[in-house]
This record gives C-alpha cells, sequence and structure tokens, in this order.
C-alpha cells in the first residue's frame, strides 16, 4: 500500500480517537458546579458561549484516562514544564490532550512530508523526517506565540491597572477590593487573570500566595515589580498608593521605550523573516507542481547544495534576530 495512504489513514483514525473521546467525556461537573457557584455564580449563557468560542479545548479532560496521564505525568518535570506553558498561554488542554495533539501533527506532517517526496526516494525520506520533526515542534511554536502574545497584551495594560489600583487604595479600599475592581473593569488578559487572583483569595489562599501563582502564569517584569512592592508593603508598612504611581509611572515609560524600539527595528525584523522564507516556499512550491523536478538537487552530490544553503539561511536569520534583539 502506498505511504501516504497508510499515514492519511493513520492520521484520520487518531482524529477518530479524538472525537470519540469527547462525546464520552461529555457531561457536567459537579465538583466544577460547585465551585462556580461558591466563587461567584454561573456565567451568564451569552459569556459562556463567547469563552467557549476562545477556548481551544479537545474535551478529554474530564475522562478516567486524562486524570491518570495528568497524576502520572504531572509529577515529572516534563509534565510541569508543560503545564506551566498550556496556563501561560490559556490552553484549556490537559497533558493527554497536548500528547494526542502532538502524534496527529506528526502523523500530518508525515503525510505531507510523503506527498511532497514522492518524486525520488531520497527525497520521500528527507521530507518525511522534516515533516515529522515540524509536527513534533509546531504545537510548542502555537503555544510560545500565544505566551508571547498574552504576556505583550498584559504589560500594555498593567501600566493603567498599577494606576487604577494606587486610585483606589486612595479612595479608601483595600488591596483585595482594588485587585476585584481590577477583575471587573479591565479587558483581557489582565481582567481573567487578576479574576483568578480573587477567586483563588476567596477559596482560602493568602494573598501572597495568589499574586505568586500570577507571577507563575504571567512571567513579567513589570509583574515582578508590582508584586514585590505589596509584598513590601504587607510586611512593613507604608504609603502603597505613592509607590504604585511610581511604579505605574515606570512601567508606562517602558513600554513606550520598547514600541519605540519595536518601530524602529521592526525593517530589520520583516526581512529576515522575508529573506529566509523565501528561498523555502519557492522550493515548497516547485516540488508542488513538478516533483522529478527538484529530485535532482537530493541526488549525492547535489544534496549538498540544499543543505548547505538550509544552513546558511538559518544562521543568516539567527544573527539578523540577534542584531535587532534589543533588552529595554
Amino acid at each position: 500500500m502506498d505511504p501516504l495512504v497508510v499515514a492519511l489513514i493513520g492520521a484520520l483514525l487518531v482524529m477518530g480517537l479524538f472525537f470519540g473521546l469527547a462525546k464520552l467525556s461529555s457531561g457536567p461537573s459537579n465538583v466544577k458546579g460547585r465551585l462556580a457557584s461558591f466563587v461567584g455564580g454561573a456565567n451568564p449563557p451569552e459569556e459562556k458561549a463567547e469563552k467557549k468560542k476562545k477556548k481551544f479545548t479537545l474535551g478529554l479532560g474530564e475522562t478516567a484516562i486524562a486524570a491518570r496521564v495528568e497524576k502520572s505525568v504531572g509529577k515529572q518535570s516534563f509534565g510541569r514544564n508543560v503545564q506551566r506553558k498550556l496556563a501561560q498561554a490559556d490552553l484549556k488542554l490537559t497533558l493527554l490532550e497536548f500528547m494526542i495533539t502532538k502524534i496527529a501533527l506528526m502523523l500530518v506532517g508525515l503525510a505531507a512530508g510523503l506527498f511532497l517526496g514522492r518524486g525520488g526516494a531520497i527525497q520521500s525520506a528527507l521530507f518525511s523526517i522534516g515533516g515529522v520533526v515540524v509536527g513534533f515542534f509546531i504545537l510548542d511554536w502555537y503555544v510560545k506565540m500565544r505566551i508571547g502574545k498574552r504576556l505583550k497584551a498584559f504589560n500594555g495594560q498593567l501600566g493603567d491597572t498599577v494606576g487604577l489600583m494606587a486610585n483606589s487604595l486612595r479612595s479608601g479600599y483595600s488591596m483585595l477590593q482594588s485587585m476585584e475592581l481590577v477583575a471587573k473593569e479591565s479587558a483581557n488578559p489582565i481582567g481573567d487573570e487578576f479574576t483568578r487572583v480573587v477567586r483563588e483569595v476567596g477559596l482560602g489562599l493568602s494573598a501572597q500566595d495568589a499574586l505568586a501563582n500570577l507571577m507563575r502564569r504571567m512571567p513579567s517584569d513589570d509583574l515582578d515589580l508590582l508584586i514585590t512592592a505589596i509584598n513590601i508593603q504587607y510586611e512593613v508598612g507604608g504609603n502603597l498608593a505613592q509607590i504604585l504611581d511610581t511604579i505605574s509611572h515606570t512601567i508606562r515609560e517602558r513600554v513606550r521605550i520598547k514600541g519605540e524600539v519595536a518601530v524602529l527595528t521592526a525593517q530589520g525584523r520583516v526581512s529576515g523573516y522575508l529573506v529566509s522564507a523565501l528561498p523555502v516556499f519557492i522550493g515548497v512550491v516547485v516540488t508542488v507542481i513538478n516533483p522529478t523536478y527538484m529530485s535532482v538537487l537530493f541526488d549525492f552530490p547535489w544534496v549538498i547544495m540544499p543543505v548547505c544553503g538550509g544552513i546558511l539561511v538559518f544562521s543568516g536569520f539567527m544573527i539578523i534576530r540577534k542584531i535587532v534583539n534589543i533588552e529595554v
């Protein structure tokens, strides 16, 4: 049988397993219902529908298999690292869903590699290995991109949030009431994160522990400055509103400078992506149109040309990234 057909059948079987487990795992969770009523009640139907559209989940989180995998793999460093990254990216995936998604993407990459490498045996092997490698890392790239996007949005909102907390403290609010005001009035992602902080405090955690959990989910230097100031105020006292005003000004200035640096380095970053992706894009397009035409490049000794070219393109891309990466 054609290897391409086998890979496609395997991918279809894995996706069928996804939907089957998702259907078996459907059903309300009494524990979640009780917790929801304790920390603030159920969301209105419109809010539930809106949040359901934004969350990426396969629906396997309530199965017994997912619970066993979460318990066994979650104790290891790999599992803890994956759980932390998924929390930072705000992806509602269990470890089982994460691993199954990786396997499915590897099968899709294998099928794409077999299709692109149909011009010859060496070409098929190289493209298949490349497709599997890309399929293995593509979910990690997506998670990293989500983390960067959320962290950038969080830092952009943090200056105004700290100013809001300072004004609420001056008006007589406590720190917990100020965080609750931020949770209600701020947009996402900072609204969701402070809502979680308030709920954790309502469930019995101390404010310091809840803020430490927030720091693990959002590893921001500006947030670290805010949490350090709050913790010091809890220990020794002081005029926290005035300190928060100073922190708010510092965060706003840092965000402004980062924006100016991003504008000045935009041309270099776009050039790096464009120059690096253009040869790969042209090679893939020509391979799809005429695989036998490109198969000559994958015979020895001509295979040295694309290998060396790929190494040089990757090296140039990393050098450009190093040049335009300016820390503020």
